[in-house]
């Protein structure tokens, strides 16, 4: 029964995420909107700290803070 489900739900996410491709059409994003007005484009350096060097400081400070405030450290005995 549970891989009857698994097939089910596999299914409804490849369907699902099949139309969302199918309906949304990239020749949108190629017309301006009124009032559109796009700033400045980012060099590659800042692509790479904003979207690779930032995401991985901010796992690595959240980590730490986790691992430094746990509480549930093993007593010895």
């Amino acid at each position: 029964m549970d891989k009857k489900n698994a097939l089910r739900a596999g299914a409804l996410a490849a369907g699902t995420t099949l139309m969302m491709l199918l309906m949304s059409s990239p020749a949108l994003a190629l017309t301006r909107d009124d009032g559109d007005d796009p700033g400045q484009g980012l060099s590659a350096a800042a692509t790479l700290g904003y979207f690779v060097v930032a995401p991985i400081v901010l796992f690595l400070v959240i980590a730490g803070l986790v691992m430094v405030l746990d509480k549930s450290r093993k007593q010895t005995k």
